[in-house]
């Protein structure tokens, strides 16, 4: 049996939990409401205070699809009640980036400012060299973050460009001269 598809998601105080037909789950709590349509194969129960998801039998996939259902389930429920938040951070000689209304503009070395638009449900913040992306959708923050990054990678030599608060950037040795 599935470890994590077998262990129920808490609703905490403040959410509701709706499975409609179709394995539609809606979560509504403090910070919005989140829509998701699961695999049908999958039985989404709400009883007392939790929601279980169970599978109709032991095949390869539905293995896999018991522990991803209730997986985002439990990221749908954390998401309206807490919310998600990614921490970029800007390292680089000159590297800026700017907020203006809900346009990110991001000065990267380039020949022109690089200019990115907030998506639906998702907010930037600038705090100094820190950019930091938040929302309900734990996929779109991630989203967005990942395609924020790809406007320049952190390189290993010097170590510029835009990574993530956490992320470890492997450093390189510069050449050396000849003797």
């Amino acid at each position: 049996m599935s470890r994590i598809g077998r262990m129920p998601v808490a609703i905490p105080a403040g959410v509701t939990v709706t499975v409609a037909d179709g394995n539609e789950v809606t979560v509504k709590g403090p910070k919005g409401t989140l829509v998701r349509v699961l695999p049908v194969e999958m039985d989404i129960k709400v009883e007392d205070g939790h929601v279980v998801v169970s599978r109709p039998n032991d095949l390869k996939k539905m293995k896999s699809l018991h522990g991803l259902t209730r997986t985002l389930i439990h990221n749908m429920v954390v998401g309206v009640s807490e919310g998600y938040s990614k921490t970029l951070e800007v390292n680089g000689v000159g590297y800026r980036a700017a907020k203006a209304g809900k346009k990110l503009t991001l000065t990267l070395g380039y020949s022109h400012p690089v200019e990115m638009e907030d998506p639906e449900g998702i907010e930037t913040k600038v705090d100094g060299n820190k950019i930091i992306v938040s929302g309900i959708s734990k996929e779109k923050v991630g989203q967005y973050a990942a395609e924020i990054r790809e406007k320049r990678k952190p390189e290993p030599y010097k170590g510029k460009g835009i990574k993530y608060d956490d992320e470890v950037i492997r450093r390189k040795v510069g050449k050396t001269g000849k003797k």
